[in-house]
């Protein structure tokens, strides 16, 4: 009978290296596949890469002959996460020695189950894997990140996503590289210069191609619409009071942006529908040495505004809007928001150009509006606009209630005349590049794109693809719902956050300028992700309904690894047609079966929308149903020798008042458990820096849970809450063990240790209650966290009495002054002094008692109680670094160390079970320095010992 081996993912993670990774890559760009195009909650490569190495890779403990004992299986899991801490660092994405012993490792547990001879070289892994490997497949592929890191590791693998968008933009990621990979660029410039034609691995003659056509584009569009964007010359008018352009006078400068503000009749009557702005602040510049404000002026007429632009030292004046409402700028009457958005909705509210910002020498140069400028904004005609209504209620849009209905009415007259002079270009660009392909010497072949091609057309299809991607990615920067960053001095994108809200203070980005946003920088982007990509051949990406994937794939099995729909968190749909709209104009005849409809399927996409179902109930019995239907498919298809991995991304508070597990979190695990999945792992991992806009005092996205997952065995058990509690009792104290064995941080756990609580409770067909009813999720995970707690607790029967007395303590007061009394009386109740721990680790005065704070403990001796050792260690870990809490703790005897490290996450749990966040990043970051901290101080022993071992001399 085939054995069944025990997979990485399902018994350990290295969390922190992961997690650093994933962090640091959100600050990466150039050439990261985000910067191809916008997608929402895009995994981190670095956590998609770790998950599908774990995912494959045997863990040591399934192969006992191997390694026997317990110190061995431990080893060969370093030497492993080794290997995975060089794949997941960014540099390395294309680094074949790093890749190639990554490749290797997977490929040596394949063999090793199949009973195959290793391959000879590094060389033939690749083919091993295209023969012999899992295919993996993602149902919700999203941005592609999952499909990408499996080709970069050489399996074949399957993309699909209900969206549209998603889908084009996972094709241009994973899948058209690789139809064109090893060409030389087919430019003219490039033939006449022999530029590009050194044969690569990789999609760099596409890449240079994109580059090529782009600047084509943008040559057309500015013969064609240039004299929307004038330059202005710096003469006496404009230089006239302001030293900061005496060095510029006589040039002509781009303009970079124009700033608007959006403007309402004042209810004031003695102004009679005099227009005033609304503006949530009139700074251009906040940067020490160039700060530059707005100053509006009202004129004679007491009813008219100009405005004039101050520099240096000064008062901006106060902001005129404000989440209580507005504020008359001339009389200073109140303009409450029903009556604003009653304005909006009669198509009322005007807009008025504030501000001119041009590129200067080494910095921006803030001008004041001139009538022409605002005259020739007003004077464009857009050939074309987008007709598609936006939703009346959706996650994340406000725009609606101030009469913004359409998808046009996100953007100004001149920026439609930009994005569909830019978009009807790419037709004309297509037929160029078919030529210049034929002329190049490419085949002739009809075949289009879509149904496989590899001739001219097709590659006229994918850079027409490519460049209808850029129009997408500059309405990112083209619309109305654009600001301006002061503390930057640059353009804020439509999308800083997932969402389309109100925006007063609006900029409009020139796209023939060098700054953000312009039409040459988005094709560089573009263009440098399609250098970088892996470009293997054998990736398909499709338009696929996950809840119906069996009726695609018919009997193949998959290794699944996906990120799907957050519950209510996103909706993709609805924000989607905002590009939708700009891709479908250029693409319809490339793509036909891409773009049937005139907007994003939303009928079927899975998520809770209360605004689409009519009830937050019936939100959630939908996300429940088509969930289970999706993730049954996923059952039914996926590989019996892999675990399957599938993230849900929970908020930043993920726990209701009463302490209670989300209705996201706990209805996704249910549906995952009701699909037949038996849950093998919950592995905790950070993808979000905490300084995006989003995460400001939101509720936001923060993290992901990684959930390994494999087929339920047809034969198994039913079982009582009581047999269930039992065995959780006997074996999740040893699952803790290990997973502080391999360093998991007190942070991260709970969660992973959830994991092994859900692996036994997820082994029975069903739990029953007392009632014969069957245990929900929930209340599983409930009696779980209850055992953790539990386990955690026990760890301190080894603890010296002073140790025990300090927890309980901690775990009542924290760091808090108490009264003698309650001391005293605890003290009688652990058998120990409350004046033998004065100094050591209590401080008393005044009729108070408190624990001593870390910089408040003295020097170590051998003797000291472990709550004194931990503290110490950690003080001389933060003030002076790892090598002096090494040294420290060099003098401890081994039981010590380990008691101290089991007591630091004993502490984390208690401050996270309180609440006390500044307390419990003390404990986090004594675990996350462990490994550091301990080999510094095993070689400190090692290298005394030593020196004791000298003969004398």
């Amino acid at each position: 009978m085939k054995t069944t081996r025990r997979k990485l993912i399902e018994s350990a993670m290295p969390l922190d290296p992961i997690n650093k990774a994933s962090s640091r890559e959100k600050s990466i760009r150039h050439g990261h596949p985000s910067t191809l195009h916008l997608w929402w909650s895009r995994k981190p490569l670095a956590t998609c890469r770790a998950v599908l190495f774990a995912q494959i890779v045997d863990d040591p403990s399934s192969w006992p002959d191997l390694y026997p004992s317990e110190r061995e299986q431990n080893a060969e899991r370093e030497r492993l996460f080794g290997i995975m801490q060089d794949l997941i660092v960014w540099e390395n994405s294309n680094d074949e020695g790093v890749i190639g012993r990554a490749r290797r490792e997977i490929v040596c547990s394949i063999a090793r189950n199949r009973g195959d001879e290793l391959p000879d070289t590094y060389g033939d892994d690749l083919d091993y894997l295209q023969k012999y490997g899992p295919v993996i497949r993602d149902p919700f592929c999203g941005g592609g990140s999952i499909v990408l890191e499996a080709q970069r590791l050489g399996f074949r693998a399957v993309g699909s996503d209900l969206n549209p968008v998603a889908t084009v933009i996972s094709k241009a990621t994973c899948e058209i590289p690789g139809r064109f990979t090893g060409m030389p660029a087919i430019h003219p410039e490039a033939r006449r210069n022999l530029v590009g034609t050194t044969m690569s691995s990789r999609a760099m003659g596409l890449a240079e191609d994109i580059l090529h056509y782009g600047e084509w584009i943008r040559t057309k569009a500015w013969a064609r619409i240039g004299h929307l964007y004038p330059r202005i010359r710096i003469d006496e008018n404009v230089a006239a009071g302001r030293s900061d352009l005496e060095r510029l006078k006589g040039q002509e400068l781009t303009v970079i942006a124009f700033l608007w503000v959006r403007t309402v009749a004042s209810p004031d009557p003695v102004l009679r529908g005099a227009h005033v702005p609304l503006t949530s602040s009139f700074m251009l510049s906040t940067k020490p040495k160039s700060r530059a404000w707005c100053e509006p002026e009202v004129q004679r007429d007491g009813r008219t505004i100009t405005y004039k632009v101050r520099v240096g030292d000064g008062q901006s004046p106060a902001k005129t809007v404000d989440r209580s409402g507005g504020r008359c700028l001339i009389s200073g009457v109140s303009m409450p928001f029903p009556y604003i958005r009653a304005e909006g909705q009669a198509g009322r509210l005007g807009s008025r150009l504030m501000a001119i910002v041009v590129e200067g020498h080494r910095g921006r140069v803030f001008l004041p509006p001139t009538p022409e400028m605002e005259t020739l904004a007003q004077s464009a005609q857009p050939q074309w606009k987008p007709d598609g209504d936006l939703p009346e209620k959706a996650l994340g849009f406000r725009v609606q209630e101030y009469g913004m209905l359409q998808q046009s009415d996100l953007f100004t007259s001149r920026q439609l005349a930009a994005l569909t002079t830019f978009s009807d270009l790419i037709a004309e660009v297509r037929e160029e590049v078919i030529r210049d392909a034929r002329s190049a010497g490419m085949s002739g072949d009809q075949t289009p794109l879509a149904e496989g091609g590899q001739g001219a057309v097709a590659y006229g299809d994918a850079i027409a693809t490519y460049l209808a991607l850029g129009v997408d990615k500059a309405s990112d920067y083209w619309s109305s719902i654009c600001s301006w960053h002061s503390s930057l001095t640059t353009i804020r994108n439509t999308f800083a956050r997932q969402a389309i809200p109100m925006i007063w203070d609006y900029c409009e980005t020139n796209p023939f300028s060098n700054s953000a946003g312009n039409w040459s920088h988005c094709c560089r982007w573009i263009s440098k992700v399609v250098n970088t990509a892996p470009a293997n051949c054998g990736t398909s990406i499709s338009q696929d309904n996950a809840a119906v994937l069996t009726q695609q794939i018919h009997e193949e099995s998959f290794v699944f690894a996906t990120d799907p729909p957050y519950y209510d968190n996103i909706g993709y749909a609805d924000l989607s047609d905002y590009f939708y709209v700009w891709l479908r104009r250029p693409l319809k005849l490339i793509w036909p079966d891409l773009f049937i409809t005139m907007q994003v399927p939303k009928a079927d996409e899975i998520i809770a929308s209360p605004h689409r179902h009519g009830s937050r109930d019936k939100a959630r019995q939908f996300f429940m149903e088509r969930m289970n239907k999706a993730l049954e498919a996923l059952v039914r298809r996926s590989d019996s020798d892999f675990p399957s991995s599938i993230f849900y991304a929970y908020k930043q508070t993920e726990t209701n008042n009463d302490g209670t597990i989300s209705t996201g979190w706990a209805s996704f695990l249910q549906a995952a458990v009701d699909a037949g999945f038996t849950i093998t792992g919950t592995w905790p991992i950070r993808t979000e820096m905490s300084n995006r806009s989003v995460a400001a005092n939101a509720n936001a996205l923060a993290s992901s849970v990684v959930l390994a997952c494999r087929k339920q065995t047809k034969d198994a058990p039913v079982t009582t809450r009581g047999q269930f509690l039992s065995l959780l009792r006997q074996e999740l104290p040893a699952a803790l063990q290990t997973l502080q064995t391999i360093g998991i941080a007190p942070v991260d756990l709970a969660q992973a240790a959830v994991g092994q609580g859900m692996r036994v409770f997820t082994q029975y067909r069903a739990v029953l209650e007392s009632d014969d009813s069957r245990m929900l999720v929930r209340t599983a995970l409930q009696l779980i966290n209850s055992v953790l707690d539990e386990s955690l607790e026990t760890q301190d029967v080894e603890y010296d009495r002073y140790t025990r007395f300090a927890l309980t303590w901690f775990e009542s007061f924290g760091m808090q002054e108490e009264v003698y009394g309650e001391a005293e009386k605890l003290g009688i109740a652990k058998d120990v002094s409350i004046d033998s721990m004065k100094g050591t680790l209590l401080k008393s005065q005044g009729g108070k008692v408190r624990l001593l704070k870390p910089n408040e403990v003295s020097e170590l001796a051998p003797e000291d109680p472990v709550w004194k050792c931990v503290h110490r260690i950690i003080w001389l870990n933060d003030e002076e670094g790892e090598y002096a809490a090494a040294s420290s703790m060099a003098s401890l005897p081994n039981q010590k160390k380990d008691a101290v490290k089991e007591i630091a996450y004993r502490l984390y749990r208690i401050c996270e079970n309180n609440r006390w966040a500044d307390l419990s990043r003390d404990y986090n970051s004594l675990i996350a320095s462990w490994e550091g901290i301990s080999s510094q101080s095993k070689e400190l022993e090692t290298g005394e010992q030593q020196q004791l071992d000298l003969p004398e001399s």
